[in-house]
């Protein structure tokens, strides 16, 4: 079973940028698709972005503008730039598979936007 460590999270300020990394323990090239999913406290977790592996992505409307996601099969990472952050984007963010099933979760990275 593929597992993910996702990284690059931190704390910036309102309108500050971020890119998120999430690397595989194996390859992602069967992967037809891939997605990044956040969880603020008292919430459920919820879909960000995905991609497929011919570059097709999705957005959340509330990230839709301001997030990109892409992969890079051959170095097994999955990213996620975040540019012109809101303090509504404050969660863990976790990548998985972004289809129907998925894996185990790994730790996630904290992202807080705060003044």
């Amino acid at each position: 079973q593929v597992q993910f460590v996702e990284s690059g999270g931190g704390l910036v300020q309102p309108g500050g940028s971020l890119r998120l990394s999430c690397a595989a323990s194996g390859s992602i090239f069967s992967i037809l698709v891939m997605g990044w999913y956040r969880q603020a406290p008292g919430k459920q977790r919820e879909l960000v972005a995905r991609v497929n592996n011919v570059g097709t992505t999705n957005y959340g409307e509330s990230v839709k503008g301001r997030f990109t996601v892409y992969r890079d099969n051959a170095k097994r990472t999955v990213y996620l730039q975040m540019n012109s952050l809101k303090p509504e984007d404050t969660a863990v963010y976790y990548c998985n598979m972004g289809g129907s099933s998925w894996s185990s979760w790994g730790q996630g990275t904290q992202v807080t936007v705060s003044s």
